[in-house]
């Protein structure tokens, strides 16, 4: 049987194409092993859009656009936001005022998905049931 995927967050794929900070080597570690089959590793449709976003933001279109391409390529899956989901994050939003949306956005796609262990250097996963998260710095113990 696989093993079950896990979900990459935004902040690794930025942090790995972004200029030197201290989680650059390990999320470009823990993309490499992905690139290598070592992990299975998945990501969503808003991960994407939120890569995009603050890129071009940041007045970086093409660098966007190439980052995009490239997690396209890289993952074996782009899991979509379906309403189920965003039905979920409401229900979470609502419970919960310290969550934000897109935090909100990610665990609904990890629940709708039957995926529980999220790769982010937020720390604001670590509060939410149900949901384990791995920090891009312990990206080489993930089997």
């Amino acid at each position: 049987m696989p093993a079950p995927a896990i979900f990459v967050d935004t902040n690794v794929f930025l942090y790995a194409a972004g200029r030197e900070h201290p989680l650059r080597d390990a999320c470009r570690q823990l993309l490499g092993r992905i690139e290598r089959g070592e992990v299975v590793a998945v990501t969503s449709i808003e991960v994407l859009q939120e890569v995009l976003h603050v890129l071009t933001r940041r007045g970086l279109r093409r660098e966007a656009v190439e980052l995009a391409q490239s997690i396209l390529d890289l993952m074996a899956e782009v899991l979509p936001v379906r309403r189920t989901e965003v039905e979920l994050a409401c229900e979470l939003l609502a419970a919960d005022a310290a969550l934000n949306v897109r935090d909100a956005i990610h665990v609904a796609t990890l629940r709708g998905h039957g995926i529980d262990t999220i790769v982010s250097a937020d720390h604001h996963f670590d509060l939410i049931a149900g949901i384990r998260r791995v920090d891009p710095a312990e990206g080489a113990a993930i089997r």
